[in-house]
């Protein structure tokens, strides 16, 4: 490690790599000065703020920079109220325990300490986040945290239409609904639900009390909802609505995924071309693994997520905590770090800090396995978080 520690700081004169700082003062124009509070990302672990070398920029300096990690992804229940098999595997599913999860208060720790790591977007999830009793106090908690610039959560939608405007009330911002179809029996055999049109109401009633750019996430299923992708297409149109079409993924049980039923971001996109002229977007840092698209000259957007035929490694600016409290530093990996048994025995907030950066830098090493084979990720996405 130190000797390639070395190699890449050769043509910028020594560095002190026993204890990983670099401090060497910069020459005019060559680098940027983090915020103190926000170290960039770096593929080595460091405990301070920074000068970085121009070869660390953050992407909007330097397009061959990976993006700078300040997203998490906070999944504070596995519990749902539905049933779609590719989150959920079939039969019984093992929950945990009330206390296995962490608190509320635990994870307002987390999220302090990701604060002075540089993590500014925080996202709740599940399982389905509304069942789990108070979640409009975790959302006013995380909010009024010094340096949180945007709290958002995804949802099935089906308790949204009650919950919408209590939500909105805590400081939430905007939200992501997942939705597959458009048609009531099809959902009812997706969910094994009823929810159909208790989800619809829940999407006007977000964007009536000012949830908005509300997202919809569709996961495209070949044989179950692929035909529905230029229907999805003309909803964005007619309601000005973002959809994110989002590869199926082979997560959980060995029976929950059919690499016959994958339909790749560029089938997906011909579909939407028979329904608009996708005019590609700019990419934003805070974009993520999403190729954004207007749909013509319309209010319409699509974001196309490729997870398994267009790896986006270099574009993830996230880290996952699972409800029991493991970060993940990659969702198709099952390499994760405990940061509960260090919370419960009382560590200082130092020693979370370390954590949280060494989850950081251990995104470096993931490169995505060629997910169309047999290799799968072991835990189901309910026990890792949407």
């Amino acid at each position: 490690m130190e000797r390639i520690l070395h190699a890449l700081f050769a043509k910028h004169g020594p560095s002190d790599v026993s204890n990983r700082h670099y401090r060497k003062k910069r020459p005019e124009g060559e680098g940027r000065r983090t915020r103190s509070s926000a170290p960039l990302y770096c593929p080595f672990r460091i405990s301070h703020s920074v000068i970085l070398p121009k070869e660390f920029l953050l992407p909007e300096h330097n397009n061959n920079c990976r993006p700078c990690v300040d997203y998490l992804r906070i999944s504070i229940t596995d519990r749902c109220n539905q049933r779609c098999f590719y989150c959920m595997p079939h039969g019984d599913v093992p929950l945990f325990q009330h206390s296995e999860i962490l608190t509320y208060e635990e994870i307002l720790t987390v999220v302090t300490a990701a604060v002075k790591t540089g993590f500014r977007k925080f996202r709740l999830t599940g399982g389905e986040p509304l069942v789990r009793k108070n979640i409009c106090e975790l959302i006013r908690g995380i909010v009024a945290i010094n340096g949180v610039e945007e709290v958002v959560l995804t949802t099935n939608g089906a308790l949204l239409e009650k919950m919408a405007p209590a939500l909105a009330d805590a400081g939430l911002r905007r939200l992501n609904v997942s939705l597959d179809t458009l048609n009531p029996l099809k959902f009812r055999k997706i969910t094994k639900s009823d929810n159909f049109y208790r989800v619809l109401r829940g999407i006007e009633t977000a964007r009536r009390v000012g949830l908005n750019p509300l997202k919809i996430n569709m996961v495209v299923i070949g044989g179950v909802n692929d035909d529905e992708v230029e229907d999805f297409g003309r909803w964005a149109i007619k309601e000005a609505l973002t959809v994110r079409f989002i590869e199926y993924m082979p997560i959980g049980c060995r029976h929950c995924w059919d690499a016959a039923k994958l339909v790749a971001v560029d089938a997906i996109r011909r579909r939407l071309e028979r329904v608009a002229t996708l005019q590609p977007l700019e990419r934003r840092a805070s974009d993520g693994p999403a190729r954004r698209y207007r749909l013509g000259a319309t209010e319409g957007e699509v974001g196309l997520i490729g997870a398994v035929s267009e790896h986006f490694c270099r574009f993830c600016n996230r880290l996952r905590l699972t409800p029991e409290g493991k970060l993940r530093p990659c969702l198709l990996s099952d390499e994760e770090i405990d940061v509960k048994i260090p919370l419960r025995a009382g560590c200082d907030e130092r020693t979370l800090i370390d954590l949280i950066q060494t989850a950081v830098g251990a995104k470096a090493g993931h490169r995505a396995p060629d997910l169309r084979g047999e290799q799968r990720v072991r835990r189901s996405m309910s026990r890792i978080g949407g």
